[in-house]
């Protein structure tokens, strides 16, 4: 089990995977949740925390202390996406990373999406220097990238578990997608809903589908790539259909990818030494002829060779 747990893994594919979370944190500070910023606007009675926020000695959020948070969270997640200082930037973007979120999830909504990728920053921090390419294995980048893959997979069934716990066989017989795709349906998902009992089809197979997925760690290790494959084929339509994105689910997701054949440093370097290339000299119309050689000395042995006797003209005229 302890080996199974830290199986050595390339460095390269634990600093590709470092650089991708930070920089996937920077950007749903950006994109994805900045609506967090607003929500200390309103009165601070209306702030509940979590469990764990109510376990922790944690203030309750004003603006200038989640100002603070963004500006610092976003410069340090920058910084640890280029791998230096690994367990001081990576433990400073986990411990604000994760105010953010209890920040953002105490106010009546808690997406459970977000569960892999607070593990993988807990984690990457005790994985050490790695960088991008590099084929030596490291044990502790295993371990980082094993637990992350845990929680992944604890996503989808602790998911199916809450839907037996709450709703029972109801969930899978109700009408919870079409509850769904009338909320926030795409045109496909208008299309898929006109089949008849098609959508309780989908959520029994939603259901199979997350209760099995713990067996992607007991299967061949050649069929894993297409399992993974189909996990993000379902998160695919669920975008299609009910724009449901669950994109730190997916980057936390990226742990179970060979991402030490992504080299961005290599690829960039190549970009600029293309556009740093000196431009290749013009080449003159026409062929480019041969050097000729002097034709001095050929028309002076062509002349001696004319002015020399034939040496049998005379013979022949005693004879």
């Amino acid at each position: 089990m302890t080996g199974w747990l830290t199986e050595a893994v390339p460095r390269g594919r634990v600093a590709a995977f470092r650089t991708l979370v930070y920089l996937f944190v920077a950007a749903d500070l950006v994109v994805f949740t900045p609506w967090v910023r607003t929500r200390v606007d309103v009165p601070g009675d209306l702030y509940q925390p979590l469990l764990v926020g109510r376990l922790l000695p944690l203030p309750t959020p004003t603006p200038a202390l989640v100002g603070v948070v963004f500006w610092v969270l976003l410069v340090a997640a920058l910084l640890a996406a280029t791998g230096r200082a690994p367990r001081l930037l990576g433990w400073t973007v986990f411990a604000l990373y994760f105010e953010w979120m209890i920040v953002a999830m105490s106010y009546g909504k808690v997406d459970h999406d977000r569960f892999g990728l607070l593990v993988a920053l807990a984690v990457l921090p005790t994985a050490g220097r790695a960088r991008h390419g590099d084929p030596t294995r490291t044990e502790a980048g295993g371990w980082a990238l094993r637990v992350t893959q845990i929680a992944v997979i604890c996503t989808y069934f602790l998911a199916a578990w809450a839907k037996f716990r709450f709703g029972g066989l109801d969930w899978a017989t109700g009408s919870v997608l079409a509850r769904a795709i009338i909320r926030r349906g795409t045109d496909l998902a208008d299309l898929i809903a006109q089949v008849p009992h098609l959508l309780i089809v989908a959520q029994f197979g939603i259901l199979a589908f997350e209760l099995l997925s713990p067996l992607v760690f007991v299967l061949p290790a050649r069929w894993r790539p297409a399992v993974v494959g189909f996990f993000y084929s379902f998160h695919l339509v669920t975008v299609a259909t009910i724009t449901i994105s669950f994109a730190p689910h997916l980057v936390a997701m990226t742990s179970f990818l060979p991402l030490e054949k992504v080299r961005p440093v290599v690829l960039a370097r190549r970009l600029l030494g293309r556009g740093d290339r000196p431009a290749a000299p013009a080449v003159a119309d026409g062929p480019r002829s041969a050097p000729s050689a002097d034709p001095a000395p050929a028309a002076s042995a062509s002349t001696a060779r004319t002015a020399a006797p034939d040496p049998t003209a005379g013979s022949t005229s005693g004879g």
